[in-house]
């Protein structure tokens, strides 16, 4: 089986769990047999484009014709079984759906996000969900509050992209939903049943979890609709020292909160931005992984990475990480309310219960999120979508 990967990637400068599960599904497709052709952009790329070339960077998301040029040179000389699309935007454009297909090449895409309907992908503004351009033929509001990178032209731009490729979302073969909640918001959006699988993203076995740390670990993008501010709330209002250690890593507009905590309190330790190798090495001094994001977020790959390492998660009940944490005695942790109330009565638990939780926590990643489960399941969904699309 060949397949072509297509993915726009985010800046590295910005750690993007996208990225790391493009490259992971990746390796993880080679190491099973199937041969894999890449067809990535990086966003990276654009501060060196040319003028020219700039200059006709806001209508790529509706088009592209670099990337469809590229991709037809590809698909014809390939002759792939099928397309697997991850993000599109801005270089590579949903167009290559169609410049697949017109090659007889069939398409998957894993849903990473909201943005068949929402514009900022996020379903998330002005610190509160939003799902005002659900429904709408033309998403206006999200022109009038700016909400794709703070632009009224540019979110006008992504606005008129989105109904321009209604048709064109509805026309893949097979959608990856990565949660009941994304299928849910596919079959909102018109996507017949039979055309969407649910199939969570993995992560490579690391091994035998290393022995617990101590206290908590938030690791994350600093914006407002990752929950750091939510968390301080809710850690304030226990005594310093009383919950152990918290450690926050990331970076983003919400850094000054931080650096904020790490003055004022001496069990609060800022560590700032850190790569895959100090995130792994921050996650094994702590006991707890903290994810408290208020948007309705897909599914969190710091979760994915938790669990994996045998460490249990305390999360907020928002998106999909409800099914990432699981229920009852195999839950990989505790979930609460996006409120500092409801958030500040689960810290001590989850204190308290890290040691048997993170049992579970490794058991529920080999049954649900290890490659030796989910590879063989891509594989099924790739052969299943080629005999349909070839009949």
């Amino acid at each position: 089986m060949k397949v072509v990967v297509a993915h726009n990637r985010y800046r590295e400068a910005i750690p993007s769990g996208e990225n790391v599960i493009v490259d992971t599904e990746i390796g993880q497709l080679r190491a099973a047999g199937v041969e894999v052709v890449p067809f990535q952009r990086s966003s990276d790329s654009i501060d060196s484009l040319s003028a020219a070339r700039k200059a006709l960077l806001p209508i790529s998301p509706v088009y592209g014709a670099e990337a469809q040029r590229d991709l037809a040179a590809l698909l014809t000389a390939e002759r792939p079984d099928a397309l697997h699309l991850h993000n599109p935007y801005p270089l590579l454009s949903p167009w290559v759906i169609r410049t697949a297909h017109a090659h007889g090449v069939p398409v998957v895409q894993t849903v990473h996000n909201y943005r068949q309907v929402c514009s900022s992908g996020l379903y998330f503004r002005d610190g509160h969900n939003c799902r005002d351009c659900r429904g709408k033929l033309l998403g206006w509001p999200a022109v009038k509050n700016r909400c794709y990178r703070g632009s009224a032209a540019q979110s006008a731009i992504m606005a008129t992209t989105l109904a321009v490729h209604r048709p064109t979302w509805r026309s893949v073969d097979r959608y990856i939903a990565l949660t009941d909640k994304i299928a849910a918001h596919l079959a909102d959006y018109g996507i017949p049943d039979d055309r969407i699988v649910i199939k969570p993203n993995g992560l490579p076995d690391p091994g035998a979890p290393a022995p617990l740390g101590e206290g908590f670990l938030y690791g994350a993008r600093l914006s407002p609709e990752k929950g750091l501010g939510l968390l301080l709330d809710a850690w304030r209002r226990h005594p310093d020292g009383s919950l152990g250690t918290l450690r926050i890593a990331g970076d983003g507009e919400l850094r000054p909160l931080a650096e904020q905590a790490d003055r004022e309190r001496s069990d609060v330790t800022y560590l700032g931005p850190l790569d895959r190798a100090g995130m792994a090495a921050a996650r094994q001094a702590s006991a707890v992984v903290i994810a408290v994001p208020t948007w309705e977020d897909v599914l969190p790959t710091v979760i994915l990475e938790a669990m994996s390492t045998g460490r249990a998660v305390l999360g907020t009940a928002v998106g999909g990480i409800p099914y990432m944490i699981g229920s009852g005695p195999e839950a990989a942790g505790w979930l609460a309310d996006p409120d500092p109330v409801a958030l500040a009565a689960a810290l001590p638990l989850a204190r308290a219960g890290a040691p048997a939780a993170a049992v579970a926590a490794r058991a529920r990643y080999q049954h649900h999120f290890h490659p030796d489960v989910l590879t063989p399941r891509l594989i099924s969904i790739y052969a299943d979508m080629s005999r349909h699309a070839h009949r």
